[in-house]
């Protein structure tokens, strides 16, 4: 078990420092910089160190409090997402919420919000409970569809599905019913669709997905600009610092786009290093939740890092021109403080989480080892 958490770290470490080098790389370039070539990364390092924080308070506090406390923290995260429309649009959305210069992101508190949701619920139902038509699939679906419903309503399509698909991927694992899910999985696509087609923004960008050589001067240029980094890099790249995309040429290259550069500047060694992270990173998340003390532990702890490897499986194909353009951000790596804050505080609960279920099994190896008798002589 211990070298599941320092395997878990160490891919988190990883891709922490790659984002803060591509940042001192793509930042400067940043049309929105005011001048300063140190305003990204300073502001993402005032970021990271409340995420750590934030990590490290979340590894010490009993996880159960998301349990006890979580209808507080879905209020809360419905009231921050409602508030996102008192504030003017950036980039043709209602996502941010702004204060003081800063701009913060109430949907990362949903996703949170959603990932214990889902656990408290399916940890008081096991069995025929979690497989039933109302208790296993409409109620849970219902309560996390108004998070979805005013995420979709703030133009944002990606997170959408990505809570979407965290919801699907956490009722399969707590025993809801299969066919269930199936219709859920389909009506959810077909929704997504429908959405996509009905707002001009998004079915312009579907359209420049399908062709982007055609669209290349409008909806697709981002995506095409995307490939053309990755394509110049090569196996080795051109050398740290020495991308020319992101001199203008591809569009928010410090945040959702940061991949392609990577790929640029470091080359294919660099971008399997970062896939390489990402696994390593689900895969002991998930060890994790299976070694939980707890129901609520091992699904609470499965969604989060499902939700992250989902989030960076959506960055990386839509970079790569493999799923329409979504704007989402790349976890631990893109620019963005809301994001890489509760990415940290994620990091800290399933920490606290494996601690719990470490202890607990330390306990009962020690209760089954067995008694060395002395012989009298």
């Amino acid at each position: 078990m211990r070298k599941t958490l320092i395997g878990y770290v160490l891919s988190i470490v990883v891709m922490l420092v790659i984002g803060i080098v591509m940042l001192f790389s793509t930042g400067a370039f940043a049309t929105d910089a005011h001048g300063n070539p140190y305003y990204f990364i300073q502001r993402q390092a005032l970021w990271m160190g409340l995420g750590v924080v934030a990590c490290c308070v979340a590894a010490c506090v009993d996880y159960h409090l998301w349990q006890r406390y979580w209808k507080w923290l879905f209020a809360f995260s419905v009231v921050l997402l409602a508030a996102c429309f008192l504030f003017p649009k950036i980039n043709g959305s209602h996502r941010w919420i702004r204060f003081g210069g800063f701009s913060f992101q109430p949907s990362e508190v949903g996703k949170i919000a959603a990932a214990a949701f889902l656990a408290a619920w399916f940890s008081d139902r096991a069995g025929e409970m979690s497989r039933s038509f109302r208790q296993g699939f409409v109620f849970p679906l219902c309560i996390v569809g108004i998070l979805m419903a005013l995420i979709a309503a703030e133009v944002d399509l990606g997170t959408t599905a990505l809570i979407g698909a965290t919801t699907l991927l956490t009722m399969f694992v707590a025993g809801s019913h299969l066919g269930h899910l199936s219709i859920l999985a389909g009506g959810g696509l077909a929704g997504l669709a429908v959405v996509a087609i009905s707002i001009p923004q998004r079915l312009e960008r579907l359209i420049g997905f399908l062709d982007l050589e055609k669209h290349a001067d409008g909806s697709g240029y981002q995506q095409l600009q995307g490939l053309i980094a990755l394509a110049t890099g090569g196996v080795w790249g051109l050398g740290l610092g020495n991308s020319r995309q992101k001199m203008h040429y591809l569009p928010f290259a410090h945040t959702d786009f940061i991949f392609p550069v990577v790929g640029e500047e470091l080359g294919l060694v660099c971008t399997m290093l970062v896939v390489l992270a990402y696994t390593v990173m689900i895969i002991c998340g998930v060890y994790i939740a299976m070694n939980a003390s707890d129901r609520f532990g091992a699904l609470f702890s499965f969604a989060l890092v499902i939700m992250m490897g989902i989030q960076a499986a959506l960055n990386i194909a839509v970079t790569t021109a493999l799923l329409p353009n979504k704007g989402i951000a790349l976890p631990f790596i893109s620019y963005g403080g809301s994001s890489l804050l509760f990415s940290m505080l994620a990091v800290g609960i399933l920490i606290n989480i494996y601690r719990q279920g470490e202890s607990e099994h330390t306990v009962k190896s020690a209760v089954r080892l067995p008694v060395r008798v002395t012989p009298r002589i």
